[in-house]
């Protein structure tokens, strides 16, 4: 019986000191890396909400004030903030400019396009372009990897700092006693150690890793925050980044087949579709492209300032002598484009956490041999003396 009482006493510590803080653990690493998905899913439930108010003809600002009376928490706090907004008497772009984080910024700027133009139908097209992603398998895996990093990165800089404190100035006290030389690799792992760049590595890594997870987790809200007006070094490096570039140009390409399928002149066009990418880059290429039209060229030559690989060029001009309209003629490329960024962004991910386990694995290496190393150096200083 006491047998039985202590297993129940070892079971009930095991469950309170490992496995609620894992599953803790889990529940809120869960919470947080889905919170973008969420995101474009209450996107997509609010263009999914504008579609069918317009289908029926209904009004949508009324619509949305009786969604808003469901108080359903699936559609997020934001939601009912821009309901509030609306029911204060503001229009919907007006709504969404008072609430910017309700929504993807591509996504309000398309909108308030399609408001402009007074027909929404013709912008929704575009924003599930924007929202459409690739199908992701491996993602979740490297998500869960980059946490297990952002927790032993501290558990390293303690380690390696105890170690510092505590161990290797009682190793190097014995090695006098002993009369022991110390091997190059103990002296260069001891050098490091003193110069604290084993620690100071560890921290690197460790605000690298959470300024990436502080990226991904606020997403474009977040982002926004480190915009310039006079100097937008965001935008400037969403569009040096080749998948981030590549998304863009998907947008400018939707919106602005979007609207010509909808009889909207080509300036115009042409104007809102770099206003709706939310970057300012783009927004520079675009009048480019709008002075290019100005001075006689046609818009798939114009459209040369803004793609400088051509590519753009050659798919807007078999768009213009196909049937069904800019935006199915231009579908392959977008899908293209989709599939380009999707590998790139894959790639790039995996390189860079695999470095960085590699990158880890190779300072735990350093300090165990170290370790190692001096143990066997004392064990055999004994031999010697007996």
């Amino acid at each position: 019986m006491e047998n039985f009482a202590m297993f129940l006493a070892g079971l009930f510590w095991y469950a309170v000191l490992i496995l609620v803080p894992g599953g803790a653990f889990s529940v809120l690493m869960h919470f947080l890396l889905s919170l973008p998905m969420r995101r474009r899913d209450r996107a997509l439930f609010f263009l999914d909400l504008v579609e069918t108010v317009l289908q029926r003809g209904q009004p949508l600002e009324p619509a949305i004030l009786a969604a808003g009376e469901n108080h359903d928490r699936a559609i997020g706090v934001r939601f009912y903030m821009v309901a509030a907004h609306i029911e204060g008497g503001a229009r919907l772009g007006e709504a969404l400019d008072k609430e910017p984080r309700f929504l993807p910024p591509q996504i309000n700027a398309i909108l308030r396009a399609g408001e402009k133009l007074g027909d929404l139908k013709k912008v929704l097209p575009a924003c599930r372009e924007v929202l459409r992603i690739a199908p992701d398998t491996v993602r979740s895996t490297t998500h869960y990897m980059v946490a297990i990093l952002l927790i032993f990165a501290p558990v390293a800089c303690l380690l390696i700092s105890s170690l510092s404190v505590f161990v290797v100035p009682k190793f190097k006290d014995v090695f006098a006693g002993m009369g022991i030389k110390l091997s190059p690799l103990v002296l260069f792992v001891f050098e490091l150690n003193r110069r604290n760049v084993l620690v100071g590595l560890e921290i690197l890594l460790f605000f690298m890793l959470l300024t990436l997870a502080a990226i991904y987790i606020g997403g474009p809200g977040f982002v926004r925050w480190f915009q310039f007006r006079r100097i937008p070094i965001v935008d400037w490096l969403a569009w040096r980044i080749p998948w981030k570039q590549k998304k863009l140009q998907r947008t400018f390409s939707a919106m602005l087949a979007v609207l010509l399928d909808g009889g909207v002149p080509e300036k115009t066009a042409v104007w809102l579709a770099g206003d709706c990418t939310a970057n300012e880059i783009c927004w520079r290429r675009a009048k480019r492209v709008i002075a290019a039209l100005e001075n006689g060229a046609k818009l798939d030559e114009a459209v040369r300032a803004f793609d400088d690989t051509g590519e753009f060029h050659w798919r807007l001009s078999n768009a213009v002598h196909a049937h069904g309209g800019f935006l199915d003629a231009l579908r392959g490329w977008h899908e293209a484009l989709d599939a380009k960024a999707f590998q790139q962004e894959e790639t790039a991910t995996h390189i860079f956490t695999s470095g960085l386990v590699i990158l880890n694995g190779i300072v735990v290496a350093l300090i165990a041999i170290s370790m190692f190393g001096m143990l066997v150096m004392i064990l055999r200083g004994m031999a010697n003396a007996s």
